[in-house]
C-alpha cells in the first residue's frame, strides 16, 4: 500500500516541479538582447544644414556646398536686359516695369552627385546659345563650421581643414556646344579649370575665393588662342536666420582682360529647399568662359546695369 502511494507521489510531484520551473520563467524578466552595434555618427553628411552656404553659388561664382550621393538641384537664372539702370531715366525704366517687361538671359542648370563629393552639372544659356558641362569634386571641409562638426578625418574619409576647399572643371561652347558661334566663325571651346574655396566667419558670414583659369576667352574666330585667369571673391553676409546680403566680383589677374570684371550683388531668401536671390549684376554672363570675359564697356567708360534674379531648389 505505501509502495502504491509513493509510485503515485513520484508522478505528482515531478509535475509540480515542472510547472513551477514553467511559471518561474514565464514571470522572469525577457532578458535585454545586446545591443545592436550602432554605427559611429557620420559628422560628415551632406544633407545636413550649412546655415551660411545655402546654395551652390554665390551669385555665379561656385561654393563649396556639398550634394549628397545621388541627389540633384535646380537652378535657374533671368538677367533682365531690356532697360539699362545706369544710363536710361526713371521714367524709361518705371514704364518697362523696371525691367520686367524686357527680353532676359536666362540660364537653366542641374547637377546631381553621381559618386559622394562629386558632382555632374549640365547648363545652358540662351546667351550664345552657350551649353555648359562641369563637374565639382567637394575635397575638404571646413571643421567647426555651423551645421558640420568634423574634426582631424570624417567617418568616410574626407578630411577636414580651416576652410572648404573643391576642386572645379569645364568646358562650354556655343551655338548648341560647338564649335561655330552663330553667325558661323569658328570660335572653338572654352574649357576651365580652378577650384573654390570657403571660410565661414562665426554664425553671421561666409567668404569664397575662386581662383579659375579658362582657355580661349577671346571668341573673335582668331586662329591664335588666347587665356584668361581671375580670381573671383565673394561674400555672403546673414542678415536674420534664413536672409543673405550676397556680393562678388571677378577681377582678371593675368592674360586676356576684355571690358571690365563682373561685379554682382543679391538680396537672398532661403525657404527650406528653395533660395531665391533678387540680383544686381553688370553683366548677363553665367559661365566660367563669360566670366572670364567679364562686363562690356561703353563709350563713356561705364558698362550696364541689369536686375535679374536666381531661383535654385534642393531635391533632398
Amino acid at each position: 500500500m505505501t509502495r502504491h502511494s509513493f509510485c503515485a507521489f513520484l508522478p505528482l510531484a515531478l509535475a509540480l516541479t515542472l510547472f513551477g520551473a514553467a511559471t518561474a520563467a514565464a514571470q522572469a524578466p525577457a532578458s535585454t538582447p545586446p545591443p545592436a552595434a550602432q554605427p559611429p555618427a557620420d559628422d560628415d553628411d551632406d544633407a545636413k544644414l550649412r546655415p551660411l552656404d545655402p546654395d551652390f553659388t554665390v551669385v555665379n561664382l561656385p561654393t563649396t556646398l556639398p550634394l549628397p550621393m545621388g541627389a540633384g538641384n535646380f537652378h535657374l537664372t533671368h538677367r533682365f536686359v531690356g532697360v539699362d539702370w545706369r544710363r536710361d531715366d526713371f521714367k524709361t525704366i518705371a514704364s518697362n516695369a523696371f525691367g520686367f517687361d524686357g527680353p532676359a538671359v536666362i540660364q537653366l542648370e542641374y547637377r546631381i552627385a553621381v559618386m559622394r563629393h562629386l558632382e555632374a552639372i549640365v547648363a545652358r544659356t540662351n546667351f550664345g546659345r552657350t551649353i555648359q558641362f562641369s563637374g565639382k569634386l567637394d575635397l575638404f571641409h571646413q571643421a567647426g563650421a555651423p551645421g558640420v562638426v568634423i574634426t582631424g578625418t570624417s567617418p568616410t574619409g574626407r578630411p577636414a581643414g580651416p576652410f572648404g576647399l573643391s576642386a572645379i572643371v569645364s568646358v562650354e561652347g556655343q551655338n548648341n556646344f560647338h564649335s561655330t558661334n552663330t553667325s558661323g566663325a569658328d570660335i572653338g571651346y572654352t574649357p576651365a579649370f580652378g577650384i573654390a574655396l570657403s571660410r565661414t566667419l562665426g554664425t553671421v558670414a561666409s567668404v569664397y575665393v575662386d581662383p579659375i583659369f579658362a582657355h580661349n576667352t577671346q571668341d573673335a574666330g582668331l586662329a591664335d588662342r588666347v587665356n584668361t585667369f581671375y580670381v573671383g571673391i565673394g561674400a555672403r553676409v546673414r542678415l536674420a536666420p534664413s536672409t543673405f546680403v550676397v556680393g562678388e566680383v571677378t577681377p582678371r589677374v593675368g592674360g586676356y582682360a576684355q571690358g571690365t570684371a563682373e561685379v554682382a550683388f543679391s538680396l537672398e531668401k532661403r525657404v527650406g529647399g528653395h533660395v531665391f536671390s533678387l540680383v544686381i549684376a553688370n553683366t548677363q554672363a553665367t559661365t566660367y568662359g563669360q566670366l572670364a570675359r567679364g562686363a562690356s564697356l561703353g563709350s563713356d567708360g561705364h558698362g550696364p546695369i541689369y536686375i535679374g534674379f536666381n531661383l535654385a531648389r534642393k531635391f533632398y
